[in-house]
Parts: structure tokens; sequence; C-alpha cells
């Protein structure tokens, strides 16, 4: 069976690649903890300076699989998924995040943990939480309002707007937007350039910069908590069957 996560470490910069193209990198439990494990495992290498995350194909990531957390609901406060978030906010290190297409859910939230982000021209990026009856994740909720403005969040998460990749350049959420053919060295040039620069420095810079970790994992775990409430509840359920009978979902 091929790596649905390909982690690989080149010039001190380690590299995650969501690797599910046929289902655009859908996010399985198996996957969010493969991918969390490389990131709290970088904090412990001295090999490691910096981390470029990615997807295979044409899309970054298009979120959970829904199939997957329908059977398995990620209750609690020790799941993969729970994992994998921590380890983004409890990051040290520089994170560059190379957007090559879909970015849906997860795949948006996770870039306001990166430091750097770039996009292709082909980028879009959606965070449909409240479409599917669920919150947002990730303290995206504290996040995204305070990068893009408390109106423009609101047209993301309670309208599920659609963002291509040159309004993402306006709004803050990308650092840069390249041609696709384009995109993978810009980001790699940029992972390599942080990993020679001083480690402690670049760890005090983004401590700095990132502000007290404490209010964002609160959040985080605040909407963890709603979020599990919402995937076992009968709204998710309508939603959840709706999408997969590809018709409007009817809540009562």
């Amino acid at each position: 069976m091929t790596d649905q996560v390909i982690t690989e470490i080149n010039n001190r910069v380690l590299t995650i690649t969501f690797n599910r193209p046929d289902k655009k990198n859908a996010l399985t439990h198996a996957m969010y903890a493969k991918a969390g494990d490389a990131i709290r495992d970088a904090a412990e290498d001295d090999g490691v300076r910096a981390i470029l995350i990615t997807g295979a194909g044409d899309a970054f990531t298009s979120g959970n699989d829904l199939a997957d957390f329908r059977d398995t609901p990620p209750i609690g406060t020790d799941t993969p998924v729970r994992r994998f978030l921590d380890a983004l906010v409890s990051a040290e290190k520089p994170i560059v995040a190379a957007v090559n297409g879909l970015a849906v859910g997860v795949g948006l939230t996770m870039l306001l943990h990166a430091d750097i982000v770039y996009a292709s021209e082909t980028a879009l990026l959606s965070a449909p939480f409240v479409d599917l009856a669920l919150v947002p994740e990730a303290a995206s909720s504290l996040l995204l309002p305070a990068r893009v403005g408390h109106a423009r969040a609101a047209e993301i998460f309670m309208l599920g707007k659609r963002v291509p990749a040159d309004e993402a350049l306006t709004m803050g959420l990308v650092s840069a937007v390249y041609p696709a053919d384009a995109l993978m060295p810009a980001a790699m040039k940029a992972a390599a350039m942080l990993a020679a620069k001083a480690p402690k420095a670049l760890k005090l810079t983004k401590m700095l910069m990132r502000g007290d970790k404490d209010v964002v994992k609160t959040r985080m775990h605040e909407e963890g908590k709603y979020f599990g409430e919402q995937l076992v509840s009968s709204e998710v359920a309508e939603a959840i069957t709706a999408f997969m009978q590809k018709r409007a979902p009817k809540f009562e």
C-alpha cells in the first residue's frame, strides 16, 4: 500500500506530503497520526531546522475523510486529530506550507499555524464547517478573524465562501502566489533559507510573533468540545448523508 503521508528530510528540512491524490488528499485518522508524529519528532531532531507541508497531485487537502470520521468520530482529548493540531500549535521550528490546490477545512485552518504560506494560482481555500453542521477547529475561530477580520471570517465559516489564491493573498492568508510549476521550488527555497538561519533566533522570533500559545490551545480545546458534540448529532448525520447523496441537507 502506498504511504498516504510521505516524510523525508533533506538539507535539514522535513517535508511532509499528504499522498492520497485519488481522494484529493482527504485526511484519515492514520494520516493525522503520521503527520503529527513527524512534527513532534522534528522538535527533538537537531537535524531538522524547518518543516515544509504540501500535498500530492492537484490538492493540498480536501479536509477530513467524511466516511472515516463518520465511522470513527474523533471524540476525546487523545485522538490523532487532536495530537496533530497540538503538534502544530506547539511547533517551535518554522513551518512553510505549499498549497498546491484545494485546501478545505483543516486544509485552510492549518495554514493559520504556518509561518510562510505559498499558494499556486489554482489554490482554492474554504472552511465549510457550518455546511457540515460542525464548528471551526484548530483555534481558527480565534485566528482567522484576527487575520482577516470578523466579517470576512464569517463569510468563510458561516457562508462557506471559497477563497481563490489571489483573494487569499489580498486577505493575508497566503504570503505569495506562484504558477503551479514554480510553487514547490519557491517553497523549498524558503524552507532551505530558514534552515540555514540561526535556530535559536528563529525560535525566539516565532515565539514572539505567535504570542501566547496557551490562549490558542484553550480556544482549540473549546472548539474540540463542541466539534465532538456535533459529530454525533443528528445535524451532522443529515449533513454527511446529504453530501454523500449529493443533495441539499434538510435541517429540522
